[in-house]
């Protein structure tokens, strides 16, 4: 007897959290998109899921009283998989449930390593008002037929972080994308973390106040902080290449 097939896996969204957890009006969202592989159709690592948790936390809780509602993405598998770009499939479907789920609500993507690539590439979908890409995995030029696209990006407030002493994605590479996609679009800003590697534990509690301080900005015209303002507004290379002070967040009560 033949045997069957077992159905595809699809993504998913992962237990809601903030104002969707607690039952309250939602009234804006954040997709978490966790660190992948450049490759690999296995099921995503759990660790990589539970690394995006402490994040979410703090971006709850800093949204509270805004209604914001949090969902990590779980992926279809763990890689790119090169022209199917798998994960960025994955983001864009997350956008559309969270407008079948919530109506109309703004939504900010953040995402580490490969999900930063993800977030990159899924922002142009109209619910998609800001992007936060931590240490995004972007391949050399070389490697690509085509140049990494930006057009996407116009329209939205988009926010990178890199550690400089990141031995996994170059972060030479993230400053060049954000220099093309700063032609294309003004609301485009990068941060340096020095001395920080891959992962931005070094200094994890100033990239976590960043972040917050960049979603609550974009999706609920809080204002920003002084840096992200001056970061925003600086033409290249000033703009792109704003070094995050130790200390960051301190100050800002969120």
């Amino acid at each position: 007897m033949a045997q069957q097939a077992l159905p595809e896996r699809g993504a998913r969204l992962g237990r809601p959290m903030g104002a969707a957890a607690t039952r309250r009006t939602v009234h804006g969202v954040v997709l978490l998109l966790p660190e992948g592989e450049p490759s690999g159709t296995r099921r995503p690592s759990r660790l990589s899921v539970a690394a995006t948790l402490p994040l979410a936390r703090r971006l709850v809780r800093a949204g509270r009283e805004e209604g914001l509602a949090a969902h990590v993405v779980h992926y279809r598998c763990r890689g790119w998989n090169g022209a199917a770009a798998d994960a960025a499939s994955d983001a864009a479907w997350a956008v559309e449930e969270v407008v079948r789920r919530y109506g109309d609500v703004s939504v900010c993507l953040v995402g580490h390593g490969m999900g930063g690539r993800a977030a990159l590439r899924a922002a142009g979908h109209e619910a998609v008002a800001s992007v936060v890409a931590l240490a995004p995995w972007l391949p050399s030029p070389d490697e690509l037929l085509a140049p990494e696209p930006v057009k996407q990006l116009v329209g939205r407030q988009v926010l990178i972080a890199h550690g400089t002493n990141d031995e996994r994605t170059d972060p030479e590479l993230s400053y060049r994308l954000a220099e093309r996609a700063k032609k294309a679009n003004r609301d485009v800003c990068r941060f340096e973390v020095h001395t920080d590697g891959h992962g931005l534990h070094q200094h994890r509690s100033e990239v976590q106040a960043l972040a917050a301080d960049f979603l609550l900005g974009t999706l609920f015209h809080s204002g920003f902080s002084r840096p992200v303002a001056d970061a925003l507004a600086a033409p290249p290379p000033l703009g792109l290449r704003m070094p995050l002070a130790a200390g960051f967040g301190a100050n800002l009560g969120r």
